[in-house]
């Protein structure tokens, strides 16, 4: 199971770590999280190595909030190629902009 991680440990991950939409598409370009990328399960496996070189960085996998299954399922495929640190906001977009905090589009 992927460590959960806080709104406020987010707004530290965004300067530290790689912030993944795990949304993509029309959503993505729509509103992500300042400096977030795209990943959705479907590119992992190619794109991962790519875009994630370092195995022990920090990264962090969000999607709608918690009845949104993709960040968890990005977020247990890329622990599974041997991403070390990878953790998961479970609460979303959906909280993030609740709280009143940026967003970006493509």
């Amino acid at each position: 199971m992927t460590v959960l991680i806080s709104r406020d440990e987010l707004r530290a991950a965004i300067e530290d770590g790689t912030v993944l939409d795990t949304l993509g598409g029309d959503y993505y370009a729509q509103a992500h999280l300042p400096g977030a990328l795209p990943l959705v399960l479907s590119e992992v496996d190619k794109a991962a190595s790519a875009l994630l070189p370092d195995e022990d960085a920090l990264i962090v996998t969000y999607c709608t909030g918690p009845t949104c299954p993709n960040s968890g399922q990005v977020a247990d495929r890329l622990t599974a190629l041997g991403y070390t640190n990878v953790r998961k906001y479970r609460e979303g977009i959906q909280d993030w902009v609740s709280a009143g905090l940026p967003t970006e589009s493509a």
